[in-house]
């Protein structure tokens, strides 16, 4: 199965009427689609709007190398976004180049946090090399992206820039957590601030690097009149335990007593080993419950 086909089949959920798996009386189906033009990206932020979907960012060489000198190469930083028509099976894309250079470094990194709220794109964060500091970093940038304007620009062949926003931000700077929105709140939960190339041998091996986890709830709102962007009402938990994750799940919840918040899934490391945690955490607001006795062997890392 080629990348396209695994972007449509496992990442973005495509049903159809093979591969049928019961689950308590649901049925979900999965078939593999090729699509003519369907980019292989890794850990791209996307929305969608009118049934097609728009692809920003991530990386085309898929799961990164574990040696230094070839891990997250900025040639490998995926520059294009992308319009997709998964029913009419078109696909449209352009360079993002034109746009500002610190958006350019921020929307072709890898791990951003994003979620859709209406008909607007919120990106945060994300990894990867940037040419203005001859280096990785971890990117301190909230941006906002106008999805029908950004399609008709892609489509048609028009300026990218009306249809971007964007601010910078320490609290932003994240890669590696999730993004999730509830009510007019957004909750920025877990994830790491790295700085430098990624070595599996550890912060002191070879040229190095910095890793901070966030451990943290970061739970804001985002004003927006369509021109500026201010992050308003922002509050920030710590627990250096249960908060400690990165590259997990975090999904909507609705609890046994019918309110509303989040599951943060396992997530990935524990201290002193490099194992993933196997316990979940229930988020609501800036409160939050570990589960203990839950158990999640398999699928620790972010996935679809």
């Amino acid at each position: 199965m080629n990348r396209s086909s695994i972007l449509l089949a496992t990442a973005l959920l495509v049903h159809a009427h093979v591969n049928a798996q019961a689950l308590g009386g649901r049925t979900v189906y999965l078939e593999e689609v090729t699509l003519p033009g369907m980019p292989g990206v890794q850990s791209f932020a996307w929305a969608q709007h009118n049934g097609e979907w728009l692809i920003l960012g991530g990386r085309t060489d898929g799961l990164h190398q574990r040696q230094p000198f070839a891990s997250f190469l900025a040639a490998d930083n995926n520059t294009t976004a992308y319009v997709v028509d998964p029913v009419g099976l078109q696909v449209w894309s352009t360079s993002i180049t034109s746009l500002p250079a610190a958006l350019v470094e921020q929307l072709q990194c890898t791990n951003m946090e994003y979620v859709q709220r209406d008909t607007t794109l919120y990106v945060i964060g994300g990894y990867g090399y940037a040419a203005s500091m001859l280096d990785h970093t971890t990117h301190d940038r909230l941006t906002a992206i106008d999805v029908p304007g950004a399609f008709q620009a892609i489509k048609n062949g028009q300026p990218l820039g009306p249809h971007f926003r964007s601010l910078a931000d320490p609290r932003m700077e994240v890669t590696g957590g999730y993004l999730g929105l509830e009510g007019d709140h957004f909750h920025l939960v877990g994830g790491q601030r790295f700085e430098g190339r990624y070595n599996p041998m550890g912060p002191n091996h070879g040229p190095g690097f910095v890793q901070e986890y966030t451990n943290a709830i970061r739970r804001f709102r985002i004003e927006d009149d369509g021109v500026n962007l201010t992050i308003a009402d922002y509050q920030e938990v710590i627990d250096t335990v249960n908060l400690h994750r990165r590259d997990y799940n975090l999904v909507p919840q609705v609890f046994p007593n019918g309110t509303t918040g989040f599951t943060a899934f396992t997530g990935v490391f524990q201290y002193g080993q490099d194992l993933p945690w196997l316990n979940t955490v229930d988020i609501q607001g800036t409160s939050y419950t570990v589960v203990p006795d839950f158990e999640q062997l398999l699928n620790q890392y972010h996935t679809a």
